[in-house]
């Protein structure tokens, strides 16, 4: 009786704070892209997309593989508690993610900043 809402809930939750946080990184994370990447608003715009698709993958896929997991709750308790620790695990992953994807970028902007500043370097000689 509790499984079916409590799987409603869990799915328009999780997917509702992963749109919000994709779009969130997407918005204020094109700054910190342009900067790595030399200015270059094309290099940044189409690397902020391809992560977004790829956050959009890989937590839909976990929201959607973890859907699974967990002893079906008998009483309105038992669904608090199994929401709280699926959306939880949610969050937590969310978390990782964009740290994950920060390093990732800050790495590789370093990298492809590097390069654009030695083309322009050769450009000027």
């Amino acid at each position: 009786m509790y499984l079916v809402p409590a799987y409603i809930i869990y799915l328009a939750v999780s997917v509702g704070l992963t749109i919000w946080v994709a779009r969130t990184l997407s918005k204020n994370g094109i700054v910190f892209l342009k900067e790595c990447f030399g200015h270059d608003d094309t290099l940044a715009r189409s690397t902020n997309h391809l992560l977004v698709v790829g956050f959009y993958l890989v937590n839909l896929g976990w929201i959607l593989l973890t859907l699974r997991f967990g002893d079906a709750p008998a009483n309105t308790a038992d669904a608090i508690r199994f929401l709280s620790s699926k959306i939880g695990l949610v969050v937590v992953v969310l978390g990782l993610m964009h740290f994950f994807n920060m390093n990732a970028v800050a790495k590789f902007g370093r990298k492809v900043g590097g390069w654009l500043r030695e083309d322009m370097g050769a450009q000027n000689v």
